[in-house]
């Protein structure tokens, strides 16, 4: 069973709508008193009750001046939030496993900020800092990639304690936005699969110039009479040959049977590192999860299709 302060937690953030930028404002910041407030309200009471037992004039002055210093903290914790606007950076794709930064540009219209605090909702704050006056200030907040798929951005909060820690300012925030989290990288991982030299366009060309296709060098010795571009040497009467080294690539499928797990997170993280793997060795390779393939590519882009795809896939789909 949940306990009744998750629960309300839980109601709180549903009620709260993601926005791109979180403005505070009064409508959003909210304060109570901390352990050391109730406790300082507390001291304030008693030497009240002792001014008024004893007629101490002493007594009323010393209470109603740490009375008015409390009432003036919580004006100044308060004011400490009002006007910022925060906004998150998208973060960068990341693995199971590894940390996630998120990135909070704070935008600061007014005077200098003292003692702001930001973290994860539900958490202590991570990082402490003070913002300078009418500018922009970067906070790197991390967390730990815990699930893979393509996740909504974690709630946020930022809270202030300034001047004397007896008041706790505060706000929350759901950023609009997703960050992509990977499968897990294996630690030692098997090698590749076996490569395949498949010509390049699986038979796409025509025969038709393929001599132009293909490339044409001086005629070597170990050169074949196959490899001998004759047409060439009939109107030039020059001795060439076909560079075929040109046309062939070595390709590679990464198909779900090759790993030979049987836990489908493991087969995840091994076909992730050799995602990694494949495309460091600059090889043309392909992803095949069953009936879903990923045709034959390389590069930035296509690597990040193959791990989206690793991300969302669910468990029972390939045979």
């Amino acid at each position: 069973m949940r306990s009744p302060q998750a629960w309300w937690r839980d109601w709180w953030l549903a009620r709260l709508r993601p926005v791109p930028v979180h403005t505070l404002t009064q409508r959003n910041v909210y304060i109570l008193p901390t352990r050391a407030g109730w406790a300082f309200g507390l001291t304030l009471l008693l030497l009240l009750v002792a001014a008024i037992n004893y007629q101490l004039n002493l007594g009323y002055a010393l209470t109603f001046l740490l009375a008015g210093s409390a009432a003036a903290s919580l004006h100044i914790t308060h004011a400490s939030l009002r006007g910022l606007s925060l906004q998150v950076r998208p973060p960068l794709p990341t693995h199971v496993g590894q940390d996630m930064s998120l990135e909070i540009s704070v935008h600061n219209p007014g005077r200098q900020r003292f003692g702001l605090g930001f973290g994860l909702q539900g958490r202590e704050p991570k990082v402490w800092v003070d913002i300078a006056a009418e500018g922009d200030t970067a906070v790197v907040l991390s967390t730990l990639a815990r699930q893979r798929g393509h996740h909504d951005l974690p709630a946020l909060q930022v809270e202030c304690r300034f001047p004397f820690g007896l008041f706790r300012a505060w706000s929350l925030w759901r950023p609009a936005g997703q960050a992509w989290i990977y499968p897990a990288l294996e630690a030692a991982p098997p090698p590749l699969p076996r490569l395949a030299d498949t010509p390049e366009g699986d038979g796409a060309q025509s025969r038709v110039g393929r001599d132009e296709v293909e490339g044409i060098r001086p005629w070597q010795r170990g050169d074949t009479l196959r490899q001998v571009a004759w047409k060439k040497v009939a109107r030039t009467g020059e001795l060439v040959s076909r560079d075929r080294s040109s046309r062939v690539a070595q390709r590679l499928w990464l198909d779900w049977s090759h790993t030979q797990a049987a836990d489908p997170e493991v087969r995840l993280s091994r076909l992730a590192t050799w995602v990694l793997a494949a495309e460091a060795q600059g090889l043309q390779w392909g992803l095949r999860l069953g009936a879903d393939e990923l045709p034959l590519a390389q590069g930035t882009a296509h690597q990040h299709a193959a791990l989206q795809r690793l991300a969302q896939f669910k468990a029972g789909r390939p045979r």
